[in-house]
């Protein structure tokens, strides 16, 4: 099974890039335990890029232990109750819900 951390560095190489014309975002993944760490995700001139650390203003941080935030990837745990629980903290809920199918959240 991949991390966290590989699942998020790969989603540029999962995007289609006609999904990412004329969108612009930036996200940052604090990702704690084993197979996290801190991640920067920016779509901006149809491209997608995955970094380790943070970089530039988030308009949606996304909190999660690892084992949360891959046991949601994997089916194991329902999206909206690891929000609604606190298993899983997004600082802007619109935001995510506009990007998750392009991340493969959804």
């Amino acid at each position: 099974m991949t991390t966290a951390k590989d699942f998020i560095l790969n989603l540029p190489a999962k995007a289609k890039p006609e999904t990412l014309k004329g969108l612009e975002t930036l996200f940052h993944f604090d990702i704690s335990g084993d197979g996290g760490g801190a991640f920067t995700v920016k779509i901006a001139d149809g491209a997608m890029v995955a970094t380790e650390g943070h970089q530039g203003e988030p308009k949606c941080t996304v909190k999660a232990t690892s084992d949360n935030f891959m046991g949601t990837l994997r089916g194991d745990i329902n999206p909206m109750m690891a929000v609604l629980t606190g298993k899983i903290k997004i600082s802007n809920q619109g935001e995510m819900m506009k990007y998750a199918k392009i991340f493969g959240l959804m």
